[in-house]
């Protein structure tokens, strides 16, 4: 099967389990329609580059997937008439990243090696 990313972000004002069960609710409808969600990451409370529904921040997250294109449908839809939702991002990939995503990892850890070094 296909392997997906998807990022999603909730309002700003739903509690951090809310915005949690939102990622369990969404998995269920993968797994409903034949897929499956392989990993999920929980972001937190980040603050946007611009306002969406009048909203200066949302709850952010991540959902690695392995599922057929008519779930993914089926889960984006959902998604997109969720009141909660604000804004939804799937992108097929060719592989999974292992370990955490670039944004769970702490600062120091984040490869610099493409930027010159300042004296």
């Amino acid at each position: 099967m296909p392997l997906y990313e998807h990022v999603f972000i909730a309002r700003q004002d739903l509690s951090n389990t809310q915005a949690e069960s939102l990622i369990e609710h969404f998995g269920t409808v993968l797994a409903d329609n034949g897929g499956k969600v392989v990993d999920s990451e929980y972001w937190g409370i980040k603050t946007m580059a611009y306002k969406i529904n009048k909203n200066r921040k949302g709850h952010f997250a991540l959902m690695r997937s392995d599922a057929p294109a008519p779930a993914v449908l089926e889960m984006e839809r959902l998604m997109r008439l969720h009141d909660d939702v604000m804004r939804v991002l799937t992108i097929k990939v060719d592989k999974h990243e292992e370990g955490p995503s670039v944004q769970m990892q702490k600062r120091d850890e984040r490869d610099r090696g493409d930027r010159p070094h300042r004296s």
